[in-house]
């Protein structure tokens, strides 16, 4: 009888839905969150067949290079700026992601963000915490109104085509720009129109980001972009922590030339430019967007069935779902594919 091979999870997840996973591996997971530094990460890689991990832990060259035994790692998150695609290709390792599952989730939340900031839920919750009471002012806490303002969405994958639907129940007409134009059809759905950039920046009163962070897209929002913005806008960022130059927004905001901003990612996570933390006008939370029960546990239920599917098992098996390199299983380190039955 051969070994069974072996599967680290790096955080805690949900041992009801990676029991699946017990029957064909070994399944060595973290007992509580933790951060490893790279030298860590890569012993820890170096010992298992298969790795599911989260957004912390960035997998590169270093990070594989002792990894001999490693067929794939499935990524916690449908953003994977946190692998290196391109050295996981090389090294013949797969790599997955959990899209899909939390468009919904995460569409809420940024809708949250959005009304929030708006309505300057986080400085008015404070200032009561603080023993203060000044709702009785007539002229107190006055905040914006979202009803019938033009929507912005930058990035129209699943998650901005989800916020965009939402957007129909506060009677707003909505803007998008994406690197390619949606179908008409979807369109339709989403009552959205599509415009250039400049036009977006310009034209939205609440303005969303959801697009992936790449070279590309880095600080895709900066001074330029920011300067072209209505003083009256609120920038709402469910993305990545990269996309908008977090300086050059906390200036905005400072200054009055941007309204209010709601963000749930920044530059250098977990660290938050000190200018942010300091702005009444800035809704901040911890990169929670698809933190709900359900979606929490589908995304661990989707990087399970990456990980056997790869591995010959399960609905997918020999074709895992949510590969991000396919071109990984040609390069030299095959993948097991088995279909035997488990070791009991």
């Amino acid at each position: 009888m051969t070994q069974q091979p072996s599967v680290w999870i790096s955080r805690p997840t949900f041992p009801e839905v990676t029991v699946r996973l017990e029957p064909y591996f070994r399944v060595l997971a973290e007992p509580r969150e933790a951060k490893f530094t790279p030298a860590e990460l890569a012993a820890k890689l170096a010992d298992c067949d298969a790795a599911i991990v989260g957004l912390k832990e960035r997998v590169g060259v270093a990070e594989v290079a002792g990894a001999r035994r490693l067929r794939i790692v499935a990524n916690l998150g449908v953003g994977y700026d946190n692998l290196d695609l391109a050295a996981l290709t090389a090294a013949g390792i797969a790599a997955s992601n959990t899209a899909d599952v939390l468009n919904e989730s995460v569409a809420d939340y940024a809708w949250a963000l959005l009304l929030g900031a708006a309505r300057r839920v986080g400085a008015a919750e404070r200032w009561l915490r603080a023993g203060q009471w000044r709702a009785t002012e007539f002229k107190g806490w006055l905040g914006a109104e979202v009803r019938g303002r033009t929507l912005g969405i930058l990035g129209m994958g699943r998650i901005g085509q989800a916020i965009a639907r939402r957007a129909q129940g506060f009677g707003m007409p909505v803007l998008y720009h994406n690197r390619s134009r949606l179908p008409e059809t979807t369109e339709r759905e989403c009552r959205a129109r599509f415009v250039d950039k400049g036009m977006l920046m310009r034209e939205s009163d609440f303005l969303v980001l959801v697009l992936p962070l790449t070279s590309q897209t880095r600080h895709a929002i900066g001074a330029a972009e920011l300067a072209q913005m209505k003083p009256t806008a609120v920038l709402v960022n469910v993305a990545r922590g990269g996309i908008v130059d977090d300086a050059a927004l906390a200036a905005a905001l400072r200054e009055g030339r941007l309204a209010a901003a709601g963000l749930d990612v920044f530059e250098g996570e977990p660290n938050v430019h000190q200018d942010l933390l300091a702005l009444d006008n800035a809704l901040l939370s911890p990169h929670i967007a698809s933190a709900t029960t359900e979606t929490r546990r589908a995304m661990t239920a989707v990087a399970v069935d990456n990980v056997l599917a790869l591995f010959g098992h399960g609905a997918h098996a020999g074709h895992p779902p949510n590969l991000l390199n396919p071109e990984a299983l040609a390069v030299g380190r095959a993948p097991f594919l088995t279909r035997e039955e488990p070791t009991r």
